[in-house]
Order: C-alpha cells, then sequence, then structure tokens
C-alpha cells in the first residue's frame, strides 16, 4: 500500500512540475502550496491511521485485561471466598457420594474438592499461566 502511495505522490509531484513550466514563474508559489497541501493531507492521514491504530491496541490490551481475572494478581478475599464456597458445597456433596457409593464415593467426592481447589489456588503460576500470557501478548491481527 506504501508503494502505490508513494507512487501517487511521485506523479502528483510530476505534475506539479509539469505545471510550473507550462504555467511560468509567477505559478510557482501557488503550485508548490498545492503540492505541500497535498502532503500534508496525506501526513496526517497516515498519522491518524497510525494513532487509532495504536489506540485500538492499547483497548485491546486493557481489555485482556479486565476480561481475564488469571493475569492479575489473586486477592486473598477471592481465595478466601473460594475456600468457603468449596467447604460449604462440600457437605452435601459429601452426603451425595456416602449415600449413593459409600466410603469410595466420600473419597471421590472429597479427591474433586481437593482437585477443584488445587487448581485454583495454583492457577497463577506454572504452563497455564505461561501459556495465556503468550496468548494475550500475541495480536490478534497483523498488518
Amino acid at each position: 500500500m506504501e508503494a502505490t502511495r508513494d507512487a501517487e505522490l511521485k506523479k502528483e509531484l510530476d505534475a506539479a512540475l509539469h505545471a510550473r513550466k507550462d504555467l511560468g514563474e509567477e505559478y510557482e508559489s501557488a503550485l508548490v502550496d498545492s503540492f505541500l497541501e497535498k502532503v500534508e493531507k496525506r501526513l496526517d492521514s497516515t498519522i491518524d491511521r497510525q494513532m487509532r491504530r495504536h489506540l485500538a491496541e492499547q483497548q485491546m490490551i486493557m481489555a485482556r485485561n479486565a476480561r481475564n481475572p488469571a493475569s492479575g494478581v489473586d486477592s486473598w478475599g477471592e481465595r478466601f471466598g473460594f475456600g468457603i464456597v468449596s467447604l460449604i458445597l462440600a457437605i452435601p456433596l459429601s452426603a451425595i457420594g456416602v449415600v449413593n457409593a459409600g466410603l469410595s464415593g466420600l473419597f471421590v467426592t472429597w479427591f474433586g474438592i481437593v482437585g477443584v481447589n488445587a487448581v485454583h489456588a495454583a492457577r497463577g503460576t506454572g504452563l497455564l499461566a505461561v501459556l495465556r500470557r503468550r496468548d494475550r501478548d500475541r495480536p490478534d491481527w497483523t498488518d
């Protein structure tokens, strides 16, 4: 795209130079002003496009950080709340496991509860966090 824009700008310059030869030196300042105005518009549009792209990238980064709570540090309250909820849910789940499968159902239930809590506690570290950060830092589009 830049090559076509450069070619257009070169054509504009050639046209201005030919017009100067045809019209004479008395129109030289008007031709130069006209050409510089076109260059300025082109420059303004390029800067505007780059600024919009930069702002869009910043908005995407902010949206990903807001949408992805694992990108920040977990608060103590979040961990404490998760632990309380899992203990409260452990009571009926244990009863259901014992009634349906006996002692092995109780072990499976508590193994699941401990596993869920372990994954929640370790979600900010390890391979999953590294992959999540790598995907978050990669742009969704290319130029």
